[in-house]
């Protein structure tokens, strides 16, 4: 069995930090991992700038309320299901993910949490594993799976770089340009045929 491995905003459901910089006015948090390759670095920023506006946790959860998956991503996840192992690798937080996690019918979601603080502030983060979904594949190829990963910005590419076949989904012209090796998809019928195509040549390469 060949595991499917997502990543989550951007791929299943739009992103969320965007969403939050739109309902609030504040247009640094629009920047995301498609602007910011150091993880590290955005979500400190992030905190920052969340406590510098007096947003809480719940105010975060309001916005993600009101959030549906990106159009089509329901049926293709569904599809995909019938022939792959289904894994989410996110780099979102279990408190941002799980209430959204329903409109996509709970698929297996890998990611990190966060800390809050007694007036509901988010005090800290807390990874899982660093370089999470690069290492998630190793793991995978430990216990003997193939896989074929996608994402969409520059978080995804140590995952797709580590998978047996990688594919971009909707990536942001600069992160194209950076790493041409991987296959670019812009819609759900071209990205369901990449995985079609990865499964082919891994099975091939099996025999």
């Amino acid at each position: 069995m060949i595991l499917a491995c997502l990543d989550l905003e951007g791929v299943l459901l739009p992103e969320i930090w965007i969403n939050v910089a739109e309902k609030t006015g504040i247009k640094e948090l629009r920047l995301t991992t498609r602007d910011i390759s150091d993880y590290d670095k955005l979500m400190t920023y992030r905190l920052g700038i969340l406590r510098e506006n007096n947003i809480k946790l719940k105010d975060i959860e309001d916005v993600i309320n009101t959030l549906e998956p990106l159009e089509g991503a329901k049926f293709f996840l569904y599809k995909l299901k019938e022939k792959f192992q289904v894994i989410i690798l996110s780099d979102t937080f279990y408190q941002f993910a799980m209430p959204l996690m329903k409109k996509l019918d709970f698929p297996a979601l890998f990611c990190h949490n966060l800390v809050t603080d007694k007036d509901g502030f988010i005090s800290n983060y807390i990874l899982r594993i660093k370089d999470s979904k690069r290492n998630s594949i190793i793991k995978f190829r430990e216990l003997n799976f193939k896989t074929v990963a996608s994402g969409d910005s520059y978080n995804d590419i140590s995952m797709l770089k580590e998978a047996d076949k990688g594919i971009l989904f909707s990536p942001p012209e600069n992160v194209v340009k950076e790493f041409p090796q991987f296959p670019v998809t812009y819609d759900y019928d071209s990205l369901w045929d990449e995985f079609l195509k990865a499964e082919e040549q891994i099975l091939r390469q099996n025999l």
